[in-house]
């Protein structure tokens, strides 16, 4: 029996890798061939400002149409879904996106010091977003606009203010000073800040109250773990996938009051592959994002790079690449994305400005729920690097709770950690925390919760993991510490200076804490 959706045989649907559904979306309903997209490439004097290509690498992912609507007057389209990204340098590079309704003239953005001195103008690049009706209807249309700048040559620890706007609406005009951002470029030597983290937002409720408490952290910068919008509801990476592209419109407009100020750096989850814009799946994320070009394969993997602030080295890994779960990706990198961890992990480690290291992706390497549970993907071929190298936290998403490991070394509890106590990586091993309840609908767990102020700890947790071949094989786990089933993100306060730590928290939508402990290297206990 075929699909209706697409005319591809079921039993072959059921096997086809996302390169593989690509090709036949591609050879079955393109219109005209490929687009090309522009690059702004000119230095801009003044105001300790430089211009680049926004994304190193960017490949477009559908048509290009023209930049001008005739007859449409730009005083109607008013920007909306400013968001920041950090380049590779975040003391000196600030990349800035954001959204138009419709096809404008000449799109640009005004930067300064100050919000009475936006004297330099910047001309933007556009990527132009075309989806047609695939799937019988499931997969809706949508035309779709997003504006990049790339920022470059800033200075560190600088606070600039900066408007976007186009042909008909400027936003130096008083009418439209509302409209101005700001954003902080990191400093130029260690200090103390907050960063915040979470996975699996979508839109809804929960995920406005969620932004809500985290912006009141005041964040340097914030992490998600992948599971972006949810445009694709499945999140299988299998051919009958149902897909709507708007659903990115009101997740890019929900998440602008955080955004536009707090650069959000993403990375990549199994429902974030949209098999019409790229074989990997990942065009979407190129048009939509400027991340970081520092990973090995930027336009095939955008959600694989690395970044320093302080005192701490982030990095940002694809888990579809190594997911035994949902193997769509699985392989995409041919070991490249593996291989540049093992060297990146090895570089920060000696760094001499990093004291601390934090991976964060998707699939969980180890969870409890009773939904995906451990991904055997993770733990086989990246949780050994981790322990190699000594990373201090690894933040995940992927189950819809927050649950918080003991410090686990050789897959098994190298040393308890209560809420409220510290942790050691350079003896004790590595925390594993799970943060995927910024917003979806929520998992639950085989066993009771247990968080601040109500403790009910388990000897173990039977539990399952994935492994080859798609299958689940049961064990029983010792190192499940936090677990909480209600909405929820992370906070990590990093203290710089003669003893460094990391105190990372865990608060609800409501503002209650639900767990606190720390980590600091080779201080004691």
């Amino acid at each position: 029996m075929d699909l209706p959706d697409f005319g591809i045989p079921q039993k072959l649907a059921s096997r086809m890798s996302m390169a593989e559904q690509h090709d036949y979306l591609r050879a079955k309903f393109t219109r005209r061939g490929a687009l090309r997209a522009g690059a702004v490439t000119a230095a801009v004097a003044g105001a300790g400002v430089a211009v680049g290509a926004a994304s190193p690498a960017y490949a477009a992912p559908a048509v290009l149409t023209s930049t001008e609507r005739r007859g449409v007057d730009g005083s109607l389209a008013a920007p909306f879904a400013r968001h920041l990204q950090y380049g590779a340098d975040p003391k000196t590079q600030m990349r800035v996106s954001w959204q138009v309704p419709f096809a404008v003239k000449k799109p640009y953005l005004r930067v300064g010091t100050s919000p009475w001195a936006l004297s330099v103008k910047i001309d933007a690049e556009v990527r132009h977003l075309s989806t047609p009706v695939l799937n019988g209807g499931k997969i809706a249309a949508a035309e779709q606009f997003y504006l990049h700048v790339g920022l470059d040559r800033l200075r560190p620890g600088q606070t600039y203010y900066y408007g976007v706007g186009h042909d008909g609406f400027d936003p130096a005009d008083h009418r439209n000073l509302g409209t101005l951002g700001t954003f902080t470029t990191a400093p130029q030597r260690a200090e103390n800040f907050t960063f915040t983290a979470f996975g699996d937002q979508g839109v809804s409720y929960h995920a406005l109250g969620n932004d809500a408490v985290l912006l009141a952290q005041n964040p340097a910068f914030h992490l998600h773990a992948g599971d972006i919008c949810y445009a694709d509801s499945s999140g299988s990476g299998t051919a009958g996938d149902t897909y709507d592209a708007r659903a990115w419109d009101q997740f890019l407009a929900q998440t602008e009051t955080v955004a536009k100020t707090v650069p959000w750096m993403v990375t990549t989850g199994n429902h974030d592959m949209e098999a019409w814009y790229s074989p990997q799946g990942y065009g979407g994320q190129n048009a939509r994002w400027s991340l970081p070009g520092n990973g090995p394969d930027p336009v095939n993997q955008p959600g694989v790079y690395s970044f320093v602030h302080g005192n701490v080295g982030v990095v940002a890994l694809d888990a579809n690449d190594i997911s035994y779960e949902i193997p769509a990706n699985f392989g995409i990198s041919g070991g490249k994305q593996t291989a540049w961890l093992d060297r990146r992990l090895g570089e920060l480690r000696h760094h001499r400005d990093v004291d601390f290291i934090v991976v964060f992706f998707h699939h969980c390497a180890f969870s409890t729920t009773s939904a995906h549970a451990s991904e055997g993907g993770v733990r086989d071929v990246w949780v050994p690097l981790f322990e190699k190298h000594q990373v201090d936290l690894v933040i995940n998403g992927h189950n819809h709770v927050y649950e918080r490991t003991d410090a686990i070394k050789g897959n098994k509890v190298g040393r308890k950690v209560p809420i409220g106590e510290r942790t050691d990586p350079t003896r004790d091993g590595i925390v594993y925390v799970t943060a995927g309840a910024a917003g979806r609908s929520l998992y639950s767990f085989p066993v009771p919760d247990s968080y601040e102020g109500h403790v009910a700890d388990r000897d173990s947790v039977d539990s399952y993991r994935w492994v080859k071949g798609g299958t689940k094989a049961t064990e029983t786990v010792e190192w499940s510490r936090v677990r909480y089933t209600n909405y929820s993100f992370l906070a990590v306060e990093v203290e710089a200076g003669h003893s460094p730590k990391l105190k990372v928290s865990a608060l609800a939508e409501t503002g209650q804490r639900i767990d606190h402990f720390e980590i600091q290297r080779g201080r004691g206990r």
